[in-house]
């Protein structure tokens, strides 16, 4: 053999045949050391060719693999362009455990098998194991000498064969530490390395990293169908559940394919797997690691977690009882024991969370978010973790520490509420049934007292859920404050429009107060009003008009003719004629409503402006709108003033003001200001809310008016799907969500076959057909708004 350049130790050979010692570097936790081969060890390794093919990775990559092709693809472009890279998460939920760093790795590996001499996997959770990995390589390639070789001297043998026989590709998988790549990369150069690692910090120095993001929603449920049915198709029932299950998972591939191997294995439904899913996450099926479950892959990073800083698991306990995402730093300040260094500890210890990629740190605000598979795995008792109740507890703390001043109105103030209220809500829906605590009954009577204040009864409802199981446990079944945390719930469903629980629920506590309070005190006279309103709300007009017709002349001897209940009542009969067709009676009520609230409460009161709203609805309804829509207009600017631009009542009456705009002919007003409700409803009261429905469902509405069947059709979509989800195939205002997008549909084909420009669109529209009007009640565009119920 030709005489060999120098070594990178500065070791010659010299003669034909003859090689010098080599003298190899290896770090082995942490320190470099260096190993001297024999000349045959070293020969062997400059000689020893690998078989075709040879590799030794860690299993069948034949299995379901989706949604991955792009990172496959940038994962090469940025191999064959620099040489290395890390398979780290550092995009919006990063570095979590189970997202398929591996996988892809293997995938990768497989893929381009062909195109290297040797693929070598190397588990990189130690220094120690990389070694033993190395070192598994000179057994493979020379047996005969590796036999009697040190553990050292093979791991050095198999680093100098690297370096004389390029084009091979190392998988360091699982890497702890990236800086203890560093030895091997600065003497490996002549071929790919690829190391993945739940460590999303760390790479700057060592190689450029690939953002490895979860699943979409469709590649998710393909694969949890593909896994679970055999690679049968589902039916679209199956399908439909799949894809409710991939997102409970959060569109984690670990969950998915534990998930989808359990219930392949065991025939369970999927919606049995949904309601057991804290149970199901620590379960593992037959062909798969037990020790490769979400429970346990997580518990492993929280242990290491928990050597570098124990604060850093005492946040994240706490912040799995709230909201996964937007978590403000300063919520957690008040866990640290000593406040003088608080802030720093806190951003330390999330500084820890972040690196081991188990919460995403907001780049915009001080803020941070939790995957919610990781929360449900953290709130689940398991036998050698930390008992989740510790967590709940720093939770509630963390929460009531933060709580604003009571009945502080200023703006500060209200954002603070803002903050703090997904995070309460969070913490009532995850506690366990009738597991409130003085602390938290405190905590959710606050937030709930906010909620009514601001009009945000809807986001309330497991808040009220909560204290009302509490308050029915500790003082009894009629006690006073059990009925009046009673009334507030039934309150709360009918603003969800839940008709089913509402209704029910205020027939009770009317029972009650009855019985408990006598017939004619004002709390009865209240609930008496809510229930005739919920009757109202459910078409029941009969029931409605004859209770509301008792509770008005009750109110009347027992308050007096002008007390603010009387007036309530008042007006909520005055909806009731008019929802019953008796326009004369409603529109002289409600005047007469007007006058006594403007001269008892003041004008600018919250009752005032909802009885002109409703005065202004009872004009548009007798057609009268000159007088309608200049009292509108009126409502809508003390709204904004009083109440704020998004309190849902300014919503309403806006949404309300529209339609009059629509009524009118003025499209050019009516059609700006639905855009503008439709979109600070959908930022309020949410997506799916029913009002948010409705005038979802007007703007669509007037979209169509005014020929723009493109985007009508569009907004009518997705409002038909959303009201199919939330109100069911069957409710009244999804069957006219449904036959205003057949007709919008028909009307683009008549417009599109008839020449004759006097059909189609507009021509369709003016129909007077009662399925062609909009989910908005009487009118083609907005439903009016009553008095609410009356909170206590």
């Amino acid at each position: 053999m030709p005489g060999a350049d120098p070594d990178s130790t500065g070791i010659e050979a010299s003669g034909e045949r003859s090689m010098a010692a080599r003298s190899i570097g290896l770090a082995v936790s942490g320190d470099v050391r260096f190993v001297n081969l024999p000349p045959q060890a070293v020969q062997w390794a400059r000689e020893v060719e690998a078989p075709p093919n040879t590799a030794n990775l860690p299993g069948s990559a034949s299995g379901v693999f989706v949604g991955r092709e792009n990172a496959l693809d940038l994962l090469r472009g940025m191999l064959t362009n620099s040489g290395d890279a890390a398979v780290t998460q550092t995009g919006a939920v990063h570095g979590l455990g189970g997202i398929g760093k591996s996988t892809l790795a293997l995938h990768y590996a497989v893929r381009y098998r062909d195109t290297y001499t040797l693929v070598w996997w190397i588990n990189a959770e130690s220094p120690e194991l990389i070694e033993s990995g190395l070192a598994s390589l000179a057994t493979r390639l020379c047996p005969h000498w590796a036999h009697d070789a040190t553990a050292e001297e093979r791991t050095a043998w198999a680093v100098a064969w690297l370096q004389w026989h390029p084009g091979w590709l190392l998988v360091f998988d699982n890497v702890e530490h990236p800086d203890r790549l560093r030895p091997y990369l600065g003497s490996l150069s002549g071929g790919h390395h690829v190391a993945t690692s739940r460590k999303a910090t760390g790479w700057h120095t060592i190689g450029p990293t690939l953002p490895l993001d979860l699943l979409d929603p469709v590649a998710s449920a393909d694969l949890l169908c593909e896994i679970a049915y055999d690679r049968r198709t589902p039916t679209p029932e199956q399908r439909v559940e799949a894809e409710a299950l991939a997102a409970e998972l959060g569109y984690l591939p670990l969950a998915l394919e534990q998930a989808g191997a359990y219930l392949h294995q065991t025939g369970k439904e999927i919606a049995a797997y949904r309601r057991a899913l804290p149970r199901m996450l620590s379960k593992h099926s037959e062909g798969t690691d037990p020790e490769r479950t979400v429970a346990r892959v997580w518990n492993q990073s929280l242990q290491a977690i928990r050597e570098r800083d124990p604060l850093a698991v005492t946040l994240l306990n706490a912040a799995a009882w709230l909201a996964p995402d937007s978590v403000p730093r300063a919520f957690l300040t008040p866990l640290v024991p000593d406040t003088d260094e608080a802030d720093d500890a806190v951003d330390e210890a999330l500084g820890v969370l972040h690196a081991y990629n188990m919460i995403t740190l907001s780049s915009r605000t001080p803020t941070f978010s939790v995957h919610r598979l990781l929360q449900v795995v953290l709130r689940t008792p398991v036998t050698g973790t930390d008992h989740p109740a510790a967590g709940r507890t720093s939770a509630e703390q963390a929460l009531l520490a933060s709580l604003p001043p009571s009945g502080d109105p200023m703006p500060a103030t209200m954002r603070q509420w803002e903050e703090l209220m997904p995070h309460i809500i969070a913490l009532a829906i995850n506690l366990p049934p009738a597991s409130a605590n003085d602390t938290t009954i405190k905590l959710f009577d606050r937030a709930s007292i906010h909620a009514g204040q601001a009009g945000q009864r809807v986001r309330a409802v497991p808040l009220f859920e909560a204290v009302l199981a509490q308050c029915e446990q500790v003082l009894g079944d009629t006690h006073p404050d059990t009925l009046k945390n009673r009334n507030n719930l039934a309150n709360a469903y009918q603003d969800v429009r839940d008709l089913g629980r509402a209704v029910p629920l205020h027939e009770v506590t009317l029972a009650q107060s009855e019985q408990v309070l006598g017939d004619t005190h004002p709390d009865t006279l209240m609930r008496r009003n809510n229930l005739a309103g919920a009757y109202l709300a459910a078409g029941d007009l009969r029931r409605a008009v004859r209770l509301y017709e008792v509770t008005v002349g009750q109110c009347e001897r027992v308050l007096g003719d002008t007390h603010p209940g009387t007036l309530k009542n008042r007006n909520n009969l005055a909806d009731a004629y008019r929802a019953a067709g008796d326009l004369r009676r409603a529109v002289r009520l409600y005047e007469v409503t007007v006058g006594q609230c403007e001269r008892v409460l003041g004008d600018t009161h919250p009752d005032t402006l909802t009885s002109w709203n409703n005065l202004a609805g009872a004009y548009r309804a007798a057609g009268d709108l000159g007088r309608a829509v200049p009292l509108l207009e009126v409502t809508v600017a003390q709204c904004e003033r009083v109440l704020g631009d998004t309190h849902p009542d300014t919503l309403r009456t806006r949404n309300n003001l529209a339609g009059a705009y629509w009524e009118a002919g003025d499209l050019g007003r009516a059609v700006p200001l639905l855009e503008v409700t439709v979109a600070q409803y959908e930022r309020v009261l949410g997506d799916t809310h029913p009002d948010t429905l409705t005038s979802r469902n007007n703007l669509a509405y007037a979209y169509w008016e005014v020929a723009d069947l493109g985007r009508a059709v569009s907004l009518y979509e997705v409002t038909l799907a959303q009201c199919e989800r939330v109100l069911g195939n069957a409710h009244p205002d999804t069957r006219r969500s449904r036959n205003n997008l057949a007709r919008v549909k028909a009307d683009i084909e008549e417009a599109a076959a008839s020449p004759d420009p006097s059909k189609g669109s507009y021509a369709a529209m003016n129909s007077d057909e009662p399925d062609a009007q909009p989910a908005a009640g009487a009118t083609p565009i907005g439903h009016e708004t009553p008095v609410p119920p009356i909170p206590q």
